[in-house]
């Protein structure tokens, strides 16, 4: 225990003297934050297909209870229940256009975590610094309970729980709970709890702010830990977990048809359906719900009592509950959509349910077809304030304002966007595959999939810590 206790410090340390400016010292945040004999009592896994280049290294560092998919490498870190999901990572010899610029990469990209502690963390998607095309870079960082950084190469940074950043790039900044942020390249910047910011240079910038009282009903830190419903809603569920992780390689307990995959690390209880090119995630979870072709629920999704006509994208840490969901409707990260059996939420065909969206439900709500909604709704009237027909939004050029949301620039950019990420999303999971491997995705490319365990020091000087590893592809052998 005493080299966990020296890597704890070292890590602390590191990112402390990269966030002298906004001045954060995470020295309490993870301190005692995960009991010591935790690090000894889970197994990290990693994923083996034909589909995804396989290279890991694990160096100085504890990872347990940690997912790994694609190609990565972790020094001097510790890992504790996260997800590094590498199935997007850029391929050697890809073409990538920057500034107009047309750049050949030289190697496969790999996940590079370095001085780090990730709780609880999603690590996805692939950089997004034209800088460092081969290398999805995090180092000197802190991300607490069920953050995600999708895409975007952090140093230095300090992420509160349910905190977001997406396709951008991050240097010594403080990111606030329950914020999203997709505004490209951030410098020593400190990102208020709950704000919501999505900009494109040049093109629009949207603007929300979760009004602090709201905010802090759902998340907030009290004494350095996270509190309120938020954390309360997975708390009351993780024991559902606790048998699929008792088991090196456990079974499904619904039918998976052609096209579709289901994680044999996801939970589902009660009556569950999947239809075809259904994608499942490891760690999401389904109750009493219908997946409707094409669908999907990524990692810590909460699927409960709800219908998905198809084409459906729940984006990671998104929460749905007692909802009808029309096809290709959108729910963005860390969203929580919480309906109840006597107030059910009902989403028209093509609506975007904006990052971090809370719709809590005191009475039944419908929103149309084709609307962009976000913030903080709880009945029908406050989406005169929380929404949009997404063809209004695009209309829109200069500077708008509604409630808590501020827009400025043209919208049809921004609409655009969201569609074709949306898109691009179904695309590559696998939704509108139609038997050749053009269409194929993650849906098809995970369903031959091994998983293989990884254990650390069980006692002494080293519990906790995991041995040096290096896990390479096989080479084939001329005998």
């Amino acid at each position: 225990m005493k080299q966990l206790n020296k890597l704890i410090n070292h890590i602390v340390n590191r990112v402390n003297v990269n966030l002298r400016e906004p001045l954060v010292d995470v020295g309490p945040f993870v301190q005692d934050l995960i009991p010591k004999d935790s690090f000894a009592l889970y197994y990290a896994f990693y994923a083996l297909t034909n589909n995804h280049p396989l290279k890991f290294h694990f160096r100085h560092s504890s990872v347990g209870g940690t997912y790994f998919l694609g190609k990565c490498k972790v020094n001097h870190s510790i890992l504790y229940k996260s997800d590094i999901r590498g199935d997007e990572l850029k391929r050697k010899g890809s073409i990538v256009e920057c500034n107009g610029q047309q750049i050949k990469l030289r190697d496969d990209e790999v996940i590079k975590i370095r001085d780090s502690f990730l709780m609880k963390t999603l690590v996805h998607n692939n950089s997004h610094d034209p800088e460092n095309l081969e290398a999805f870079k995090i180092s000197n960082t802190v991300s607490l309970h069920y953050a995600n950084i999708h895409g975007t190469s952090v140093e230095g940074c300090f992420l509160e729980p349910f905190a977001s950043v997406d396709l951008s790039i991050c240097h010594d900044c403080a990111v606030g709970a329950y914020s999203y942020v997709q505004a490209g390249e951030l410098s020593h910047k400190r990102i208020n709890p709950g704000r919501i910011w999505v900009k494109a240079d040049g093109a629009f910038e949207f603007n929300y702010q979760y009004p602090e009282e709201i905010l802090n009903k759902y998340i907030r830190m009290e004494n350095h830990r996270p509190k309120g419903i938020l954390m309360d809603f997975f708390d009351e569920r993780k024991e559902d977990f606790i048998p699929i992780y008792s088991a090196v390689n456990p079974e499904n307990i619904v039918d998976v048809p052609d096209g579709a995959s289901v994680s044999p690390y996801a939970v589902l209880k009660g009556e569950c359906k999947v239809e075809k090119n259904v994608l499942i995630a490891q760690r999401a979870y389904l109750e009493d719900s219908y997946m409707g072709p094409g669908a999907n629920a990524q990692e810590n999704c909460y699927i409960i009592n709800s219908t998905y006509d198809g084409d459906d994208v729940t984006a990671h840490g998104g929460k749905v509950i007692h909802c009808h969901l029309g096809r290709q409707v959108f729910v963005g990260f860390n969203s929580f959509l919480n309906g109840k059996e006597d107030c059910k939420i009902e989403i028209g065909t093509g609506s975007i349910i904006m990052p971090h969206t809370i719709i809590d439900a005191i009475e039944p709500l419908k929103i149309p077809d084709n609307f962009l909604v976000w913030g903080y709704i709880s009945k029908q009237e406050d989406l005169e304030m929380h929404s949009i027909p997404l063809s209004d939004f695009a209309a829109l050029k200069g500077q708008f304002r509604l409630g808590n949301m501020t827009f400025e620039g043209i919208g049809a950019k921004f609409v655009d966007g969201f569609r074709h990420r949306i898109k691009h999303i179904l695309e590559c999971n696998g939704a509108f595959w139609d038997g050749s491997e053009e269409t194929a995705g993650h849906a098809q490319q995970t369903q031959d999939i091994s998983f293989n365990i990884l254990q650390p020091y069980p006692e002494g000087e080293l519990q906790g810590l995991y041995p040096e590893l290096s896990i390479d592809p096989l080479e084939p052998s001329d005998l």
